[in-house]
């Protein structure tokens, strides 16, 4: 049975204006009113998710939203990472940031490799699609580190193709299809549509 399953990332916040790794912060004003002025344009789906970060729930209330949290799409954990800046890990720590953008299963920071965060999402999504899934649509706000790994894992690319797929914002990810076999619609901006 084929499944739809629709990915949002949340809307901006600080930490994601100065390349901080998924600190657990709340979106900020602008990100609050980008949301809601996207909610008219949110597809219908069976089921709602969120990832379980403060940045996803504000998110998929913004968009007028009822949804459950679901755990499996937790941010990548980049443990004594989090919350600092890309720029400043670099600076303190050439080699193991060098290991970490270079080798899928490198864990400098303590936390999941690469290979492990695909392996937590495609799990997930297998899961939705597998043969004894009921066929039916899936709606889930979740961090973009995660609409990434959806998509390498849903078209079978190597782990390296993670570090080439840019996911804004706001924007709707479908992969449609099953277990083993999905097909994958990239990045439409969520815009209400017009008045009248």
């Amino acid at each position: 049975m084929t499944v739809r399953v629709m990915l949002i990332p949340p809307a901006m916040n600080a930490a994601l204006r100065e390349a901080r790794f998924d600190g657990d912060a709340p979106l900020d004003r602008s990100g609050r009113e980008r949301a809601r002025a996207a909610a008219g344009a949110v597809p219908g789906a069976v089921l709602a998710l969120s990832g379980p970060s403060e940045r996803c729930r504000e998110t998929t209330a913004a968009l007028g939203l009822a949804a459950r949290a679901e755990p499996a799409l937790a941010g990548w954990n980049l443990a004594r990472w989090a919350g600092r800046r890309l720029d400043d890990v670099a600076a303190a720590e050439p080699e193991r940031v060098t290991a970490w953008l270079g080798d899928p299963s490198a864990a400098p920071h303590g936390g999941e490799s690469l290979h492990d965060l695909i392996g937590r999402v495609g799990g997930w999504l297998d899961s939705l699609g597998g043969p004894d899934a009921p066929g039916t649509s899936f709606l889930a706000v979740a961090e973009a580190a995660v609409v990434r790994a959806a998509v390498v894992h849903g078209l079978r690319l190597p782990a390296e193709a993670f570090w080439r797929l840019d996911v804004a914002p706001l924007t709707l990810t479908e992969l449609s299809g099953r277990s083993g076999r999905w097909n994958v619609g990239l990045g439409r901006p969520l815009t209400a549509p017009p008045a009248g």
